[in-house]
């Protein structure tokens, strides 16, 4: 099955067949770009610290992270509220202790990366 638009029927083809494979590979508009975010979210230090550090001990406090990586609670605090709103992180509640766990297979999968 050819899987190439009539559109770019007139581009230059070496292999029909891993063509269509990389054209059946690829996802909608939309789930790209949220592939995209989810990287996105990967790039920036402080998130990925976090990141981390929740992949090895989660569920884990805003206390105990801000103890294992010497970033403070507040900027702890808000990187996990950025994170819980992007659904990377979801949260648990002990009493009146609130620790965080990963909610991305994806995300986790890209943290198992060396």
């Amino acid at each position: 099955m050819h899987l190439l638009p009539a559109e770019r029927s007139d581009a230059r083809v070496i292999d029909e067949e891993r063509v269509c494979q990389a054209i059946a590979a690829l996802d909608g508009p939309e789930a790209i770009q949220a592939r995209a975010r989810q990287f996105a979210v990967l790039a920036d230090p402080t998130r990925l610290t976090l990141l981390t550090c929740i992949k090895a001990a989660q569920p884990i406090s805003v206390s105990d992270l801000a103890a294992a990586t010497g970033i403070n609670d507040t900027t702890v605090s808000q990187t996990l509220r950025y994170l819980r709103a992007s659904e990377i992180v979801a949260t648990e509640r002990d009493g009146r202790v609130i620790r965080y766990r990963l909610a991305s297979d994806a995300v986790t999968a890209l943290l198992a990366c060396p």
